[in-house]
């Protein structure tokens, strides 16, 4: 294809937007409220597993080891500890440290006179676990190490944010895809009514011998660029809204400050991200929607 004939195909695409104004408005205000739809339940989706994902770092595990254990048996079990695959970290902590937590709690005098052996307390670990869906199973191998007394039971709360995951990618997954089809569906109606209008012109094009590809191409960069307007406006409203809503979230939730997405992290994400798909949605919505008429010759275009 010659350079002459790539500046006309992009001239016409453009004339085609111009020229089907209202259509193609239409379209974008469509388009920008599903984009936003599905930009914000994507944000939404990283920034609970991002919550989840923070909160089971810091969800840590205590081993409470038996009282009579020495510290040279403790430390022995720690290298036990390593043989278990699923943990990421562990950290030792003597009953001297155990004992000095509770210091404040206790007061002077009854702190003083539990030190030494008179300290009722066990050495202790204080572990990460790398995957929290393996967390029964991972306590059941500690437990059946010697010198293990008890492991602190926080299983009900592995299982709830495992399930909270699976759940919010699930949802998220099934809405995208959704408003993905409904936004296709209207980038193809809004090349179906571009064609309709210009079906003679389509025929005579046709009729003089224009391939199928020369035909194409204005339709299908019209509909790419409703979809990069609609992808670029969706993604300002997005990266509008997001501080002002994450600031409201953290008034209620604390912790949802410190471990989701700042806007400096998202912005550039979304603005390509909606634009990419944006032009995607076009592309093969104006594909599909002329394909079916191009395999048709002359007056059968026009109705004939």
């Amino acid at each position: 294809m010659k350079l002459s004939s790539t500046g006309y195909l992009f001239k016409e695409g453009f004339k085609n937007i111009w020229n089907n104004r209202m259509m193609s408005l239409a379209s974008v205000i469509v388009l920008v409220s599903c984009l936003i739809i599905t930009g914000a339940a994507a944000l939404i989706s990283v920034n609970v597993r991002s919550l989840i994902s923070q909160v089971g770092d810091d969800n840590e595990v205590t081993i409470y080891l038996k009282p009579e254990l020495s510290d040279l048996e403790s430390i022995k079990l720690g290298g036990e500890l390593g043989k278990i695959g699923n943990i990421e970290s562990y950290v030792f902590n003597s009953k001297d440290e155990v004992i000095k937590q509770y210091e404040k709690n206790l007061g002077e005098e009854i702190y003083e006179s539990m030190q030494g052996d008179g300290n009722p307390f066990g050495n202790e670990y204080k572990i990460q676990l790398k995957d929290l869906s393996k967390y029964s199973e991972t306590v059941e191998k500690i437990n059946k190490l010697e010198g293990v007394d008890k492991v602190s039971d926080r299983s009900d709360i592995a299982g709830k944010l495992t399930k909270l995951n699976y759940f919010v990618t699930l949802v998220g997954s099934w809405v995208v895809l959704i408003l993905a089809v409904v936004t296709l569906f209207i980038i193809s109606n809004t090349i179906k009514m571009t064609m309709y209008s210009r079906r003679f012109e389509i025929s005579i094009m046709k009729s003089v011998g224009a391939t199928n590809a020369f035909v194409r191409i204005p339709f299908i960069i019209e509909a790419m660029m409703i979809g990069l307007i609609s992808g670029l406006i969706a993604s300002g409203a997005i990266i509008a809204m997001y501080s002002p809503v994450r600031d409201a979230a953290s008034g209620i939730i604390g912790m949802i400050a410190d471990t989701t997405l700042t806007v400096k992290q998202v912005w550039l994400p979304t603005l390509l991200t909606m634009s990419g798909i944006g032009m995607l949605i076009g592309l093969i919505g104006g594909f599909i929607s002329i394909t079916r008429y191009l395999n048709k010759e002359g007056g059968a275009i026009i109705g004939k």
